[in-house]
């Protein structure tokens, strides 16, 4: 029996090909490096996934001032040697609102427009932030006109009262002027698209674009989704079986399952996908070329 795909069936890929390409637009998310070497390796990544023309890149933040001040010294870098709309995360966490202000009016000063605004993880034992990622994004329009991010969350927040409690929080963002919506990474699309119907019955009239994590370290993945109250499905964990020594192996079904997912969701409309690069090129440049976004 031949091994090779029947005539349909390379026509039905030949068409999905011809059906994406040209049609989605790609960002990609970045975290300040704590060492020389993740740097460099960063840097790569960033060369690299510039050749594809991203909507935007944008850059983690924490809860302190050291990485705050490299997520600063990281993004005015993208955009001076890049060109590309870098995108920093601002949080709520461990700064004043004239301290935010100050940030805020550095930013537009270096030419930078877009943010990413966000309330932040609390640190244990640190009180409540003073003001949440609504109030986040009202005091970043009150200093200018910034075209700004917001998160969503399709399984709901882990802190969330309910899950119409946080649809009310990112209704409460986008009235406040947030532009678009970022959503945490996921597995059920199914949830995804319900999330996405509930919030056009609410009203909330941005693009929900959808966070893409390509896997290819089901135990990091099992962290960040019990971090993130992110389910991960029996048949994800069942595809990566017996193949914890192989990374090869694993970045291809990771690879795999995160551009399936962006099949079914480009045929349900979506055109924008945000993706979680972990600091790491080849898994997003590979799917994008495959997707038919390519230098």
């Amino acid at each position: 029996m031949s091994t090779f795909p029947h005539a349909r069936q390379l026509h039905t890929l030949n068409q999905y090909v011809s059906d994406v390409q040209d049609k989605i637009n790609v960002s990609f998310e970045f975290f300040p490096p704590k060492t020389e070497e993740m740097e460099h390796t960063l840097w790569q990544s960033i060369f690299r996934l510039a050749t594809l023309k991203p909507k935007f890149v944008s850059v983690t933040y924490g809860a302190n001032s050291g990485t705050r001040d490299r997520t600063h010294d990281i993004i005015k870098a993208i955009k001076s040697k890049t060109g590309l709309v870098a995108a920093p995360h601002l949080t709520c966490i461990d700064a004043s609102q004239e301290q935010l202000k100050q940030i805020a009016k550095d930013y537009w000063d270096n030419g930078i427009r877009h943010i990413v605004a966000l309330r932040g993880d609390i640190p244990a034992g640190q009180p409540n932030p003073q003001i949440y990622a609504a109030d986040l994004v009202k005091l970043l329009k009150d200093v200018a006109d910034f075209d700004i991010s917001v998160a969503a969350y399709p399984e709901v927040h882990p802190e969330a009262k309910s899950a119409q409690a946080d649809i009310d929080n990112l209704k409460r963002k986008v009235d406040a002027g947030a532009n678009r919506a970022i959503t945490q990474f996921f597995f059920d699309i199914e949830q995804y698209l319900r999330f996405r119907d509930k919030c056009a019955a609410e009203n909330i009239n941005v693009d929900i674009i959808p966070g893409i994590l390509p896997v290819s370290n089901l135990k990091q993945l099992e962290k960040f989704a019990q971090m993130t109250n992110v389910h991960v499905p029996n048949w994800l964990i069942n595809m990566f079986t017996n193949i914890d020594d192989d990374p090869e192996t694993r970045k291809f079904v990771g690879a795999s399952v995160a551009m399936d997912m962006v099949k079914v969701l480009f045929r349900e409309g979506v055109r924008d996908f945000h993706f979680y690069t972990l600091n790491r090129a080849e898994m997003s440049f590979a799917m994008c070329h495959t997707l038919g976004v390519r230098p």
